[in-house]
């Protein structure tokens, strides 16, 4: 397996620590004015999301992951899972709910997401950074409420809810913002 000297260490890198991977986070470099270089770096676990910190001296090494991102397409929920395939493998894989997350607000048939693999087990899978969302269920708008800044809860296709503006009915489709939940805009009537 490949090694990461401390040279190559930068934000973004994926290391192996005591047979888990990590995502380096953080990297500064701090030149005392005797002895070697330290390397401060902040690490993410991708299977636990914890955060761990450690420094390292000049010449010393990492392993690198066993990770690998790969784009799939969403199939189908099983139970409590959620079913995946590559598009150019046309390998499936199972993610538990524990590692989808809150993924499933978004899901529709066929949608692209990015997966990350660890020794070919998915162990984070992500929607694309904007989703459009046919709202199905919504509050209609009250009359004279378009001038201030009101907003109303929305059902969207997937049976997730957003807080949406009060002018939004349904069938409108909305644009939403998987990173934070929020939305974004009104893509159509």
């Amino acid at each position: 397996m490949a090694t990461y000297n401390t040279s190559d260490f930068r934000k973004g890198l994926k290391v192996q620590i005591d047979g888990e991977p990590y995502l380096m986070i953080e990297m500064n470099f701090v030149k005392p004015g005797k002895g070697n270089a330290l390397y401060k770096c902040k690490m993410k676990n991708l299977i636990r999301g914890t955060t761990l910190e450690r420094t390292y001296k000049g010449g010393d090494s990492l392993e690198s992951a066993d990770v690998e991102t790969t784009e799939v397409s969403f199939l189908y929920r099983q139970g409590q899972d959620y079913v995946f395939m590559d598009g150019q493998t046309f390998e499936q894989y199972e993610v538990a709910e524990a590692v989808a997350g809150d993924i499933w607000k978004y899901l529709k048939d066929g949608m692209k997401c990015t997966m990350t693999l660890y020794n070919g087990n998915a162990i984070i899978v992500e929607a694309p950074l904007q989703v459009e969302l046919e709202v199905v269920d919504c509050a209609p708008g009250a009359k004279g409420d378009t001038a201030t800044n009101v907003t109303k809860p929305a059902k969207v296709e997937t049976d997730a809810e957003f807080i949406v503006p009060g002018f939004i009915k349904i069938g409108n489709v909305i644009k939403v913002d998987t990173r934070t939940g929020e939305y974004v805009e009104r893509v159509s009537n």
